[in-house]
C-alpha cells in the first residue's frame, strides 16, 4: 500500500498526468456545506486505487448513496494527510446519514485536524451542533509527525455499541458517547473541509457480533 501511495503522491506532485485520467467516483454524490457552491469549485475528487483522492475547495459530505450501516457496527476510515500548510482544516468521517440531499439532512461527525485534535458534532438540517468541542489526543498525529513520508496516516473508527458509541483514532478511544444522544443508522462517508488534499485509501464497515 505505501509503494501505491508513493506512486499517487508522484502523481499528484509532478503533474506528470492530469485529474481526467482519473474518473469522479461512479454515482457518488458531494454536498458542501455553503449554500450555492458547486462542484465547480472542488479542484479533484477521483476514484485512485487504493481508495479516493480528494482535493477540496468548500467544506463538504462525500457519500456513495448505497453504503449504509444500523444495529451494531464499526466504520473504519484510513486517510493520508498531504502537506496542510499553515491550514488547520478538518476531517474525518461520518454516520447515520439522512435526508442527505433536502433541508432536513442529519448525520454525526467526527473529525481531526492538524496539530492533534478531534472533535464530534451532529449536523440537523442548517445547524451543526457540537456534541465533544476540540480536543487534544496523542494518539492523532499530525504532518510534522511524518518522518521522511510525503504524508501522514491516520485511521478513524466509529464503534456503534447497543447504548453506547466509540470514537478512535489509531485504535486508542479518544471518546465515548450515549447511542440515544446520537445520529447513528443510515448513510455513511466522509467529510473534508476547506482546502485540504487527501487519500482516503479505506472506508470499511463491519458488523459487530
Amino acid at each position: 500500500m505505501r509503494f501505491l501511495l508513493a506512486t499517487t503522491l508522484t502523481f499528484l506532485m509532478t503533474a506528470a498526468a492530469s485529474a481526467q485520467d482519473f474518473e469522479r467516483p461512479e454515482d457518488w454524490k458531494v454536498r458542501f456545506d455553503q449554500p450555492g457552491a458547486t462542484e465547480a469549485q472542488l479542484e479533484m475528487f477521483v476514484a485512485m486505487p487504493p481508495g479516493w483522492h480528494v482535493t477540496s475547495g468548500p467544506a463538504g459530505i462525500y457519500w456513495d448513496p448505497a453504503a449504509t450501516a444500523s444495529g451494531t457496527f464499526r466504520i473504519e476510515m484510513e486517510v493520508y494527510l498531504f502537506d496542510p500548510g499553515q491550514r488547520r482544516e478538518a476531517f474525518g468521517l461520518f454516520v447515520g446519514g439522512r435526508d442527505l440531499e433536502g433541508p432536513q439532512q442529519a448525520y454525526t461527525y467526527f473529525l481531526i485536524r492538524n496539530g492533534g485534535q478531534f472533535i464530534v458534532k451532529k449536523r440537523a438540517g442548517t445547524d451543526a451542533p457540537t456534541i465533544e468541542p476540540w480536543t487534544a489526543h496523542d494518539a492523532i498525529l499530525s504532518y510534522a509527525d511524518r518522518g521522511e513520508d510525503a504524508s501522514v496516516k491516520n485511521v478513524l473508527a466509529v464503534e456503534a455499541n447497543e447504548r453506547t458509541v466509540r470514537f478512535l483514532v489509531n485504535g486508542q478511544e479518544v471518546w465515548e458517547g450515549d447511542r440515544q444522544d446520537l445520529a447513528i443508522d443510515g448513510l455513511y462517508g466522509f467529510r473534508v473541509n476547506h482546502g485540504l488534499n487527501l487519500h482516503i485509501s479505506r472506508l470499511d464497515v463491519t458488523p459487530i457480533g
